[in-house]
C-alpha cells in the first residue's frame, strides 16, 4: 500500500480524508484491512509519508508558479497585487512575526489566506531568501495550488495554522474510507 497523492495510480483505491487525525485513526482501527475485504499491511510510516509528498507536490506548484511569473513576493507586491485585482491567494509565513502576520491578516477577508507554511518552506520552494508574503494569481495553476494546500494543512492537523480546523464528524472506519 502507497499513497496515492496525485490521484492516478493503477489498481484498487482506498481513499481517507485529508486529515492527519483521520488517517492515524483508519491506520490504528486496521479500516484499510476492512475497506478492502482482505488483509492490507499499512507501513507504520503511512501519515508521515502522506504529508511528504503533498508537501512536495505544494511546494513544487509554488516553484512552478514563481517560473511562470503568477506570483508576487513580498508585502509591498503583495498588497499592490491585491488592490489591482491580480491576486487569489495569500500566503503567509507561520513563523513571521507577530507584525508580520498581522500585516497578513489584512488580506484574510477577501482572499484565501493560508498561513500554515513556514518561512524556510517557502523560501525553498520559491528560491528566495526570507519570504514571509507572496501572493497568487487566478488561474487553474493556483486553483490547483489551492486544493493541495488545503489537503497539506489537513495532514498537518489543527495545529497548522492559528485558524481552527473543521470539527470532525464521524470516525475513521469503512465510512471514511472509500474503496473503489
Amino acid at each position: 500500500m502507497v499513497p496515492d497523492v496525485a490521484e492516478c495510480l493503477p489498481g484498487r483505491g482506498m481513499w481517507v480524508a485529508a486529515e492527519r487525525a483521520l488517517l492515524d485513526e483508519a491506520i490504528e482501527r486496521n479500516a484499510f484491512s476492512r475497506a478492502a475485504k482482505q488483509s492490507v499491511q499499512v507501513p507504520a510510516t503511512l501519515a508521515a509519508e502522506t504529508e511528504r509528498l503533498v508537501a512536495a507536490r505544494v511546494f513544487d506548484l509554488l516553484g512552478l508558479a514563481r517560473k511562470s511569473s503568477n506570483i508576487v513576493l513580498g508585502f509591498d507586491q503583495v498588497r499592490e497585487a491585491v488592490n489591482a485585482h491580480r491576486a487569489a491567494v495569500v500566503i503567509t509565513a507561520s513563523d513571521a512575526s507577530n507584525n508580520a502576520q498581522l500585516k497578513g491578516t489584512e488580506f484574510a477577508r477577501a482572499f484565501p489566506h493560508i498561513t500554515w507554511f513556514s518561512i524556510e518552506e517557502m523560501s525553498l520552494a520559491l528560491g528566495r531568501e526570507n519570504v514571509v508574503h507572496a501572493a497568487l494569481a487566478p488561474g487553474p495553476l493556483t486553483e490547483r495550488f489551492l486544493r493541495e494546500a488545503q489537503r497539506l494543512r489537513g495532514l498537518r492537523g489543527p495545529s497548522a495554522s492559528a485558524e481552527p480546523s473543521d470539527p470532525v464528524s464521524s470516525s475513521a472506519d469503512e465510512s471514511l474510507i472509500h474503496a473503489q
